[in-house]
């Protein structure tokens, strides 16, 4: 797979091929997506992002280093020959998160399902009341791709040089800081010059991504230089890249994101748009 995204009738001529593995990437938080498919794609294994984590960062669910992570994707029976789709049972939420993850651990074989687990019912695609619990171990190796990450050095910088543009998933409100921040301690507002593309302006009603150079241009990203995304806590800002990827533009996530620019003191932040 070369594309970034698999419609759910692809994703069915997939699965009984031995190289395509389904990965469960559902996760949300405290107001986050409550409605979803329930079940799972028959076969698929489960990639929880709470547990695939650094785990010594306070953060949360921060990319862990290589050797972590391929320990963690052996363990779900992964090979670097393997041919991943991701979904979740929203739509679209956090499996581009886990998308983003492989593609920072250098496997590019790997695609969002269009739609989630929602689109693959309404194709007819089977599925399960329970994840597959044991699979052979993988022999998958990751190979971590520092251009895909960004940190709050390369934010900083960004802001100083303006060489990259910041663009922020979160809604309107939060980014304008009209309304507070959901998680406790942190400040109101965004980084200095950074644009607002709330991650909910690329979604179809049934959660399918609308891929929109428009969408971008509408609100400020010369699609032309280099973008570091943002967000929450680095992963609807995933569904930012996942959309330009989709547009042949490569992108960087921040991966601490707002919980790690607005927890400190000595983040510059500007409270309104």
């Amino acid at each position: 797979m070369t594309r970034a995204l698999i419609t759910a009738a692809e994703a069915l001529a997939r699965l009984d091929d031995p190289d395509t593995v389904f990965l469960d990437g559902s996760w949300t938080f405290p107001g986050g997506p409550r409605t979803g498919a329930d079940g799972h794609v028959r076969g698929s294994r489960r990639f929880d992002i709470d547990t695939v984590k650094d785990s010594a960062n306070p953060l949360p669910h921060m990319l862990p280093d290589a050797d972590t992570f391929t320990a963690h994707a052996r363990a779900l029976g992964l090979n670097n020959t393997s041919r991943l789709i991701i979904y979740d049972r929203y739509g679209l939420f956090s499996a581009a998160r886990v998308w983003w993850m492989f593609r920072a651990m250098g496997h590019d074989d790997v695609a969002v399902l269009d739609g989630g687990l929602p689109a693959w019912a309404v194709a007819g695609g089977p599925i399960a009341d329970t994840i597959e619990p044991t699979w052979p171990e993988g022999d998958f190796q990751a190979r971590f791709c520092p251009q895909r990450v960004a940190d709050r050095v390369a934010v900083a910088a960004a802001i100083a040089s303006g060489e990259r543009q910041i663009l922020d998933a979160r809604g309107e409100a939060r980014f304008s800081a009209r309304t507070p921040e959901p998680r406790e301690g942190m400040r109101s507002g965004h980084m200095p010059g950074a644009h607002n593309l709330p991650f909910t302006t690329l979604l179809h009603p049934d959660g399918r991504l609308r891929v929109s150079a428009e969408a971008f241009r509408d609100v400020g990203i010369d699609l032309d230089k280099p973008v570091i995304t943002s967000c929450g806590s680095g992963v609807t800002a995933c569904i930012l890249s996942l959309a330009l990827d989709c547009l042949g533009k490569e992108s960087a996530v921040y991966d601490g994101s707002w919980s790690e620019w607005g927890s400190r003191p000595d983040t510059a932040i500007e409270p309104e748009a």
